[in-house]
């Protein structure tokens, strides 16, 4: 079997080692290293080459942030985690816009660092559900009032299905199995969307059908 291969970077070692614990716990995964700071863990994923880093936001010498521009702008392959205490939409907008797949709350973090690990170094998208639910809760409240200026209503039904399972980290081939259409249809509808919406790149459709999943219920 193959392991995933990962790292831990978080500055409190009580915090590494709980996730260690619950990491190794599956078979499948496996802590190739540990850091506690930001350019530490810079340097692991340079000389480890793991498939995927778990990074705490909030770390001296390199913030998460600052290690995930770090990344890009390297173009070293790795998926990333956040971890973080807080529900804040910048901060997960910001973090969609560097290429981080996962964000977990520290809060629930023992309970949802397995999946997210297998979610993002399987290509998908995480994120802790109280988050999503915090998140949904802020964008429905502003929902009547953004949909005109959005161009939403603008999408037919079919485009606002699959915006809608966008907005669940499904990917193109999940989407298709769904809704019983072709690969090649997903990809023209998410097209199509995107020119509707003004949107450039997936990043930027993954963070407006985020922003935006209450109107599509």
């Amino acid at each position: 079997m193959n392991q995933i291969t990962l790292i831990i970077a978080d500055d409190h070692p009580i915090v590494r080692q709980g996730l260690r614990q619950a990491i190794e716990a599956d078979a499948a995964l496996k802590v190739l290293t540990e850091a506690g700071d930001g350019r530490a863990a810079l340097e692991a994923i340079e000389k480890y080459q793991p498939q995927v880093a778990v990074l705490d936001i909030d770390m001296p010498l390199m913030d998460g942030f600052a290690v995930a521009r770090a990344v890009r702008e390297k173009k070293l392959n790795v998926e990333m985690v956040f971890l973080t205490i807080l529900r804040d939409e910048d901060m997960v907008n910001e973090a969609v816009n560097l290429g981080v797949k996962g964000y977990v709350l520290k809060d629930s973090a023992l309970t949802d660092i397995v999946s997210c690990i297998k979610s993002v170094a399987g290509g998908r998208h995480y994120a802790s559900s109280a988050l999503t639910s915090y998140l949904v809760k802020r964008s429905s409240r502003a929902a009547a009032l953004t949909e005109e200026k959005t161009g939403i209503k603008d999408l037919t039904p079919t485009e606002r299905r699959v915006l809608k399972l966008i907005a669940e980290y499904k990917t193109s081939k999940e989407i298709a199995d769904e809704l019983f259409i072709s690969y090649r249809t997903v990809e023209t509808h998410r097209a199509n969307i995107c020119q509707k919406l003004d949107l450039r790149g997936s990043h930027v459709l993954i963070k407006f059908a985020l922003a935006h999943k209450s109107e599509l219920l």
